[in-house]
């Protein structure tokens, strides 16, 4: 499991997945989000924009992050 460590209250599903190297580009990242292939807490996630806080945990082509604050 990766650590993505956070400054501010929240980031983005999009900019977590890039921050990780997860995802080249935030265009990769918008179509794998959109294609269903993204978990957040262990649920499908189909919005690049929703709000991860810490704590939260996004699962992704066999890699799970956790975001931290």
């Amino acid at each position: 499991m990766e650590i993505v460590k956070i400054r501010d209250e929240y980031i983005k599903l999009g900019q977590a997945l890039k921050l990780a190297g997860l995802s080249e580009s935030g265009v990769d990242a918008k179509y794998a989000i959109q294609d269903g292939l993204v978990k957040v807490n262990g649920q499908t996630e189909y919005q690049r924009g929703r709000k991860l806080h810490h704590g939260d945990q996004v699962e992704y082509d066999g890699q799970t992050i956790r975001i931290e604050a």
